[in-house]
């Protein structure tokens, strides 16, 4: 089966994680696609099949005789997708033959655009695949977990000799929590990759450092008309905290290895008010002079208003994941290899953000990240193509016969 085949069957599997659950996994659904997934891998003949109480879908592909001595190679995807778009089926759309142009998304009123996407140009001849424009696509992840799972078939059909293979599949990537409850000695890997990333060929072993930060103001609400110096209007208060940081550090105004303070939400009134963050920055210092100046502005808002009208709580959610990967930098070069075995021009990129990958090379499992051919994720508008996916597949092939070959 093709790699595109699956991910059309996968996707019709809603699979959104909840931010606001405090339940492993974040949301019940999930089990149906680890369930399925389970038993997919057992039907390709991998052993030790399980998944667990957490939603964490494991498997082994032992090795071939003779390479039992072999490095122990892993493959991570997660099954969740984003919240955002998906309230309703997704109905998965195929463009054979796409001519490179302005594309409109059935009838939703949204169009991939050359303007916004001057990709899709490259993409000409490929088929395309994407939603019908009012759900995302479900791509990421998705397409990895299909990847992964033709990867395992070929290996058999083909007859290629390997070392043992470690699958894995988690839950709540997308709110963070993918590798919280990671059974890393279970998993039985020495080294590991997640297939999460952009077009194919992509390889990346650099991510930001992420932390949230939740502030909560308390205003003081009286009577507008006698109100001089004393009330203190916590929305208005929101506003000005907002307003004192540098607007050139924001998403939109960053790139690269850039970071960035990132308002997610605010709401609140003259009574109460709460803002939403998230930080990034690649480099630590920077990094770390970001939660400083929020503290800052927080003691700063405490001066002028009293003590108590500012709360500040950061949450750090993972770290640059290129401090583990440096010392066995073998996992990027094989992987550039194992592209241009594929016929494929590799290309290293900053993550600008994170992936399950992160948390695990602090967790042991040295993970950087691979291409799944996708592009435009978290919205409607996503989009991957059948041949991208099939380059990303061969790739993950010859990544496993040169650790076959070498280690």
């Amino acid at each position: 089966m093709k790699a595109y085949e699956r991910l059309l069957n996968y996707v019709k599997i809603s699979t959104p994680s909840n931010e606001n659950s405090d339940t492993h996994p974040t949301s019940r659904c999930q089990f149906e696609l680890a369930e399925r997934l389970a038993d997919e891998l057992k039907s390709l003949g991998v052993k030790q099949v399980r998944v667990d109480e957490n939603c964490y879908v494991y498997g082994i592909l032992p090795a071939s005789a003779g390479y039992e001595q072999k490095t122990k190679l892993g493959f991570i995807a997660h099954m969740d997708t984003v919240s955002d778009f998906a309230d309703h089926a997704v109905h998965p759309v195929f463009h054979p033959e796409y001519d490179g142009e302005d594309l409109e998304l059935g009838t939703s009123g949204r169009k991939l655009e050359r303007s916004v996407f001057p990709h899709l140009s490259e993409l000409k001849g490929r088929t395309l695949i994407t939603s019908d424009g009012t759900t995302i696509l479900g791509a990421d992840d998705k397409a990895g977990i299909a990847e992964i799972m033709t990867m395992a078939e070929e290996l058999e059909k083909r007859g290629i000799p390997h070392g043992q293979i470690s699958i894995g599949f988690t839950p709540d990537e997308e709110v963070g929590q993918g590798a919280d409850l990671f059974d890393v000695p279970g998993f039985g890997a020495e080294f590991a990759y997640t297939v999460d990333g952009g077009p194919e060929g992509e390889i990346e072993y650099e991510n930001f450092n992420a932390a949230s930060a939740k502030i909560k103001i308390t205003g003081f609400n009286v009577h507008p008309g006698s109100s001089k110096d004393t009330m203190i209007n916590a929305a208005g208060v929101a506003c000005e905290i907002q307003s004192m940081l540098p607007e050139k550090e924001t998403p939109r105004n960053t790139e690269g290895y850039e970071g960035f303070y990132h308002l997610t939400g605010m709401r609140g009134d003259v009574a109460q008010a709460e803002m939403e963050y998230i930080i990034r920055d690649h480099d630590a210092e920077k990094f770390a002079a970001k939660e400083s100046y929020l503290r800052e502005i927080t003691e700063k808002m405490n001066r002028k208003y009293g003590d108590g009208t500012v709360s500040l709580e950061i949450r750090e959610q993972y770290r640059n994941m290129a401090e583990k990967i440096r010392p066995c930098f073998h996992l990027i070069e094989n992987a550039q290899e194992a592209a241009r075995r594929a016929g494929i021009q590799p290309k290293v990129v900053p993550v600008r953000g994170g992936t399950d990958g992160a948390r695990l090379s602090y967790m042991g499992l040295p993970c950087p990240n691979l291409g799944t051919g996708g592009y435009a994720y978290h919205g409607p508008y996503e989009h991957i193509t059948a041949e991208g996916m099939d380059l990303t597949v061969e790739m993950l092939l010859e990544l496993v016969k040169i650790y076959a070959e070498r280690n």
